[in-house]
């Protein structure tokens, strides 16, 4: 945009099979996006298992405003923001921690109940007969515009005004509850830190290629060969090395993503890999299967385990897959810089070998010198760069595209590799800017 100016609109920056390259390159672009988008929607805060016990906090950004998700209870997390209602100071300054009975601001020590209430101030009796107690200072801690923990998954809106939780999923929810449902208890839990990598491109192009099925052919070569060649050597009818198991079928053809199958979703969501995915072949576990028929019954626990999608996109902060268990959470840092979250989950008291599949594949293809994740790193990169140079100012969403997608709403798809699905995410897009999807 040459003059920073959006009376016109966004809808002349995305089209219906093509989008322009200002969504990726233009600063004006992503200062919009924070204040718009990143605000009206629900974004991924964090589970509630990353704070155990009360006074327990972690922290994030969105939108470039700190948050704090804290447990103020036994039975209970909360969302608030990091900001004293006093003058402003963050009152936690660590990633996460534990902030004992109370919120207590370093600066000058206004202290507040762990559901955000004003607790106490120093000099209380100076402000007898002041407005403190009538105006927002005297209110306590202030929190985003709606917060929800659904079955542990915390997640927050920052405006006032936008659509309720549960029709802004939608059917995108499905993959949550199939994670909660893979817990025979019904608990799931985080396996410690995340891994976090900083990528030099914009949050769009990273969550793009979540959808992209063509990519892993090309860019995953180099993986998928070396994990065959070793395959090749280990004894027939042994025990499969964990690690074959996860990257062996990144070496699938264009056949196989295609078969895969897809669904599109109101609000830019989508679920890729509908009929089946990379993860579907993995060995079964008897006992663990057992532990879930004694839940739901043989076919509830059949039905289940058979819901293994590529990745389902909780539009614009979510990746999920539920087996292995593993969210990427993107935290937008700079028109060309974006963070990715990526978290190991399993059920609480799940199998070692449950929980190994879920760390041994975030290590694998999402830890930043994985084999995997530095092809993709490198691209995405060279895409950023490649988008500065003069030439054609449109990228191509064309393949699979069809008159009357646009007004389609919630639709399956039996290719995997139609760009519906990525399509679909610059709808999601316009609706959030303002514009009309």
């Amino acid at each position: 945009m040459k003059d920073g100016s959006f009376q016109q609109g966004f809808e002349h920056l995305v089209g219906p099979d093509q989008v322009h390259r200002d969504l990726y390159t233009d600063p004006d672009v992503y200062r919009a996006e924070q204040a718009r988008l990143w605000t009206r929607a629900w974004v991924y805060v964090g589970h509630e298992s990353q704070t155990p016990a009360v006074g327990d906090y972690t922290t994030t950004d969105i939108a470039g405003q700190s948050m704090i998700m804290l447990r103020g209870s036994a039975n209970e997390v909360v969302v608030l923001m990091n900001r004293c209602a006093h003058k402003g100071s963050q009152l936690v300054h660590e990633r996460a921690g534990n902030c004992g009975k109370v919120l207590r601001c370093p600066y000058h020590a206004w202290s507040y109940r762990l559901d955000g209430s004003l607790l106490s101030i120093p000099l209380k009796n100076d402000y007898e007969g002041t407005n403190l107690s009538a105006c927002p200072s005297g209110k306590g801690l202030a929190s985003p515009g709606a917060y929800v923990n659904y079955k542990g998954f915390v997640f927050a809106r920052i405006s006032h005004d936008g659509p309720d939780f549960e029709s802004y999923f939608g059917e995108a929810l499905a993959t949550l509850d199939n994670m909660v449902a893979r817990a025979p208890d019904g608990e799931l839990c985080v396996l410690g830190a995340p891994l976090r990598n900083r990528i030099g491109c914009n949050w769009k192009l990273y969550l793009e290629n979540v959808n992209d099925t063509v990519h892993p052919i090309s860019t995953h070569e180099s993986a998928a060969s070396a994990a065959k060649h070793v395959a090749q050597d280990l004894p027939e009818g042994g025990d499969t090395v964990l690690a074959m198991e996860q990257l062996l079928p990144f070496g699938a053809g264009y056949s196989f993503y295609s078969e895969m199958g897809a669904r599109v979703l109101p609000h830019g969501h989508s679920i890729l890999g509908t009929k089946f995915s990379i993860h579907t072949g993995y060995a079964p576990l008897p006992d663990y299967q057992a532990e879930l028929e004694a839940r739901h019954g043989k076919e509830g626990a059949q039905q289940i385990l058979a819901f293994s999608p590529q990745n389902t996109v909780l539009y614009p902060s979510l990746a999920a897959k539920a087996s292995p268990m593993i969210l990427r959470v993107l935290r937008p840092l700079a028109v060309n810089e974006t963070l990715i979250e990526t978290w190991a989950f399993a059920p609480k008291n799940a199998p070692a070998r449950l929980r190994q599949r879920a760390a041994s594949y975030a290590r694998l293809v999402f830890s930043p010198m994985s084999v995997v994740a530095h092809d993709d790193v490198h691209l995405f990169e060279s895409q950023q760069r490649g988008l500065a140079c003069d030439g054609n100012e449109w990228l191509s969403l064309h393949r699979g595209y069809r008159e009357g997608e646009l007004h389609a709403g919630a639709s399956s798809i039996e290719s995997g590799n139609n760009e519906w699905v990525i399509r679909n995410q610059h709808r999601g897009w316009l609706s959030l800017m303002g514009d009309t999807a």
